[in-house]
């Protein structure tokens, strides 16, 4: 399994969110650390480089090493690409 990293400012965002659909994005996340199963896609343009997982209507942009994964934002996704 790889590690999970969190950028400062994500305990905040994941706070801001309804506590169901919070605990249903971070086992979305261990479930993607552990198997590598989700709904990931990459990201072009202004977000190159970053990694997307949809959870609902939530998106979480992250990037990923062999052994890691960081967390960068948790967004709704009417906010996130902006």
């Amino acid at each position: 399994m790889k590690k999970i990293h969190f950028e400062p400012e994500v305990p905040a965002q994941v706070r801001a969110i309804p506590q169901h659909i919070a605990m249903t994005i971070l086992a979305a996340i261990h479930r993607y650390a552990e198997t590598g199963a989700g709904r990931v896609k990459p990201l072009s343009g202004e977000f190159e480089g970053f990694l997307r997982l949809r959870v609902g209507d939530q998106r979480v942009f992250f990037k990923e090493t062999n052994d890691d994964i960081t967390i960068h934002r948790i967004a709704d996704r009417r906010e996130a690409y902006r």
